[in-house]
């Protein structure tokens, strides 16, 4: 079954593709390793990193170019079709039938895998309990929540009892809640079936559940061993800074994670900021970057020891990604003209009891909130909460059934298309056109947002390279969180005044989020208004003020402190924000975006804001729960 207890045992693996511009791309280049059987393994790295090369390859859907790959004890370039017979791979996107029911879903799953009668009635029931499905086997796959879609998706894969089970990042668009569950039901397939389990992932809370983690950067292995041993590299050098009164912890984030000579990460967490010290820093000249503010060690983590290793690793390309800096060619040299009613006074998004339904079904039901300018605002709440579907309303892709919308001092029932000239949206899903390069997506959008000439080719240029982007890159083969930046240059292509940014960090790793929101953060700064929409409660530590959804109704309504202080009180916003129960946070249990991004900043879009802002923080807004 396998080689000395080694479900996977790999050496000197190798596969090249060719690169967009010509040439060659090393996804895996000279990887070696073991994977025991009968454990939970994890693949960790950044976007890019070759971990979905490496899955396909041990499910037999690639063939390695060099060295060898064997799987349950099989070499998989020759015998690829007997591995796949022992194995269940589940890839980022499932292939689920949405106009077939969850019903439907299995059966056909289990016709394709020449599961008899007998033994999937019994395989259904068991998948249908741990899924907590059997209530919805009547529903159309394409209704279900995303939760639950990743839930059956599963549920499929196992219709059958593999030897081996591949899961290719299996939370992406997952809300806490549906993460917990899919987690529960891999970690008891492992515990009962001994079942052999290897799981690709950008959260390192979901890696430390794991008892073997590889870390991956470009094709090659960093490091392995248990979450533990890992997180040994961080040891005396993680420490917990809390902000003064009035300091949003976004800001203090960003003066550490700018320091980056002094400081290796920072990322906001439960109203403190949560960094890791360079280790040739003498803790003393810590001192002097933070003054009178108070900080203290604190117990590392494995983002910790991934953070720094990622850091070493990308000491000089790390400081281009997503960054916006004097350097950067083309820019204007004046800030974006952001207001409301033309003279800067006023809320820049108001909405009074927004509804829409749709037939008997109330999505949104009675929101009301305003939002000011230059303030960062966070919709949150699980999958099927209302979120997207309000963000649709505000973006003006989608109308009200009743209620007031006004966006950038215009009513959206009678002035949509001019609203839409002033915002830029960043959808959930990678919804540019995947045949098109990255420069060429950009020269479209950019033309329909009313860019010509001159103009548009400064703005393509600066915007490729702010964001880190190869311009001949086929768009629809970019690794997720490359797809993430095009979509979020392609929102800032023509200088909004107000950015939406719907689920923007969804799957892409710790690097590449603390890039993403420290460019937030800096446009915050530079008078742009950020509405975003998230699942996770430590995103919400960036926001001034969120709202929290769930069923439609808002639930709560307030700055991230004045809502973790209302979900103590409150047992159904506490179920949705687990960080307000007693005990370990949130941000010990999901991913912790950040930010690594702008210089320190001027006042424009060239050179964004290096001083910190007035918060926009007011009192929670208790509602009935």
């Amino acid at each position: 079954m396998s080689d000395g207890g080694a479900t996977v045992v790999a050496d000197g693996l190798r596969k090249t593709f060719e690169a967009p511009g010509g040439g060659p791309l090393h996804a895996v280049g000279g990887l070696s390793l073991t994977v025991r059987a009968g454990e939970l393994t994890a693949l960790v790295g950044p976007d890019g990193a070759g971990k979905t090369t490496l899955m396909r390859m041990m499910a037999g859907l690639l063939k390695p170019d060099a060295g060898t790959l064997r799987v349950l004890g099989i070499d998989v370039a020759h015998d690829p079709q007997t591995v796949q017979d022992r194995i269940s791979y589940m890839p980022q996107r499932f292939g689920l039938y949405e106009d077939l029911s969850v019903q439907e879903n299995l059966d056909l799953y289990a016709d394709l895998h020449g599961v008899p009668q007998a033994v999937r009635r019994e395989r259904f029931a068991r998948m249908l309990e741990m899924t907590d499905m059997a209530r919805f086997t009547a529903r159309p796959a394409g209704k279900l929540s995303g939760g639950m879609k990743q839930k059956l998706g599963l549920a499929c894969t196992l219709v059958r009892s593999p030897d081996l089970l591949l899961l290719d990042e299996p939370s992406v668009g997952v809300d806490p809640l549906s993460r917990r569950d899919l987690w529960q039901i891999v970690q008891q397939l492992v515990d009962d079936e001994r079942l052999s389990v290897i799981v690709s992932t950008a959260y390192m809370d979901e890696a430390e559940r794991c008892t073997q983690v590889f870390v991956m950067h470009k094709g090659l292995l960093l490091a392995e061993g248990a979450p533990g041993a890992l997180r040994e590299r961080a040891r005396g050098v993680t420490y917990v800074a809390t902000p003064p009164s009035g300091m949003p912890a976004r800001d203090l984030q960003a003066r550490l994670i700018d320091a980056d000579r002094l400081i290796v990460d920072a990322v906001p967490k439960g109203g403190a900021v949560w960094f890791i010290r360079q280790p040739k820093v003498e803790t003393h000249v810590l001192d002097g970057l933070l003054g009178d503010i108070d900080y203290q060690p604190r117990p590392e983590e494995l983002e910790d020891a991934f953070m720094m290793m990622l850091r070493q690793q990308h000491a000089e390309g790390a400081e281009s990604t997503t960054r916006v800096s004097a350097s950067s060619p083309g820019a204007p040299t004046s800030s974006p003209q952001m207001s409301s009613n033309g003279n800067g006074n006023g809320p820049v998004i108001v909405v009074r009891d927004l509804v829409r339904t749709f037939g008997d079904f109330t999505a949104v039901a009675s929101t009301s909130f305003d939002v000011a300018r230059g303030e960062i605002f966070g919709l949150l709440g699980p999958n099927g909460a209302g979120k997207t579907t309000t963000f649709r309303m505000l973006c003006g892709l989608l109308p009200a059934s009743s209620g007031h919308l006004e966006v950038a001092g215009m009513n959206l029932r009678t002035a949509r298309a001019q609203a839409r000239a002033r915002i830029g949206y960043v959808s959930q899903k990678f919804a540019l056109y995947g045949n098109l390069t990255v420069r060429e997506n950009l020269e479209f959008f950019g033309g329909a947002y009313g860019l010509r000439g001159q103009a548009l080719r400064t703005r393509v240029a600066a915007t490729l390279a702010q964001f880190g982007l190869e311009p001949t890159a086929i768009s629809g083969l970019l690794p997720g969180g490359y797809k993430q930046r095009l979509a979020m240059a392609t929102g800032l292509l023509h200088e909004p005044d107000i950015l939406f940014l719907d689920e923007p960090t969804s799957g892409i790793d710790p690097l590449a989020r603390r890039a993403f929101w420290r460019t937030i953060t800096a446009l915050a700064q530079a008078g742009v208004t950020v509405i975003v929409t998230t699942h996770f409660m430590e995103e919400a530590e960036y926001c001034d003020r969120i709202a929290i959804q769930d069923a439609g109704k808002v639930l709560a309504l307030g700055t991230p402190q004045a809502v973790r202080e209302q979900a103590l009180a409150g047992r159904r916003l506490a179920a949705l924000l687990p960080s307000a129960r007693p005990g370990p946070p949130l941000s010990r249990f999901l991913p912790g975006p950040g930010g690594h991004g702008p210089d320190r900043a001027r006042q424009s879009w060239r050179h964004l804001p290096a001083g910190l802002p007035d918060p926009h923080a007011g009192p929670v807004r208790p509602l009935p729960l």
